[in-house]
């Protein structure tokens, strides 16, 4: 497992990535930087966001951007995605990534909460495709990528809010690339299963992750670099075809 694929496409491209300072979104951040590609991430948390920067910026090609910013506030994200596109030129590469997993009950959503989980998970996916697309139709093309998740397939408890965005999400998927395909803007879906990350380790005991492990075709346990490897290749020009589909990265979890 050493040894990764290189794209050559990759190489000085313009990548976004939303919610990149933790998680998978760190996962795709540091795999696009090992590329040689001009990163920009978007987060809330200050201290990871700033980590994860120092901790790349040494041996690469073009040190990833951090722009602090909370994606609910549309303004701000709006003037954020503008800051990266002047200092970049465009953007070749959108990957929505930013998501809040946090666990529900049905008693204790209100419209707020409702309203609030949408703009977390899902709004925000929408309005960055719209700030980026202009440059992107400019430049011949791009390639947008949409996180989705596994856990609406699977019909998990305690996560109503989520999984309803992110059943949208390959809606807006397919949507967007029809719509934007004859301006060779490619618009795909990644599906992860469970990835072991800090975060998802505070919802799962030893136990539980052995019951996923079993539930899974192959045995093992994703990792960020996992869902990275796929967005590699549906940025590159290698996936110049691919468009409007879902690509799972679940080990085969059912």
């Amino acid at each position: 497992m050493s040894q990764r694929a290189v794209y050559p496409s990759l190489q000085d491209k313009s990548v976004l990535i939303t919610g990149g300072g933790s998680g998978i979104g760190a996962g795709l951040v540091e795999a696009f930087v090992a590329q040689g590609a001009r990163v920009a991430f978007i987060d809330i948390a200050r201290d990871s966001s700033e980590a994860l920067v120092a901790r790349l910026s040494d041996d690469a090609r073009h040190a990833p951007a951090f722009h602090e910013c909370d994606i609910t506030d549309l303004d701000r994200f709006k003037a954020a995605i503008a800051q990266i596109e002047q200092a970049a030129g465009k953007v070749d590469v959108l990957i929505n990534n930013a998501a809040n997993d946090d666990r529900h009950s049905i008693g204790d959503i209100t419209p707020e909460y409702w309203d609030d989980r949408m703009a977390v998970n899902l709004r925000h996916q929408f309005f960055a495709t719209q700030a980026v697309v202009p440059a992107m139709r400019r430049a011949g093309g791009g390639s947008i990528i949409n996180m989705g998740s596994i856990s609406w397939h699977l019909g998990l408890p305690d996560l109503i809010c989520y999984q309803t965005a992110k059943a949208a999400i390959e809606g807006l998927t397919r949507s967007l690339a029809r719509d934007l395909g004859r301006d060779k803007i490619r618009v795909n879906t990644i599906v992860p299963g469970n990835v072991k990350t800090p975060r998802q380790e505070k919802w799962y005991t030893p136990e539980g992750e052995a019951e996923i492990v079993a539930a899974q075709c192959l045995d093992g346990r994703l990792h960020p670099r996992d869902i990275a490897a796929m967005a590699l290749f549906l940025a590159s020009d290698d996936a110049w075809l691919c468009s409007a589909h879902d690509y799972f990265v679940d080990a085969g979890w059912r």
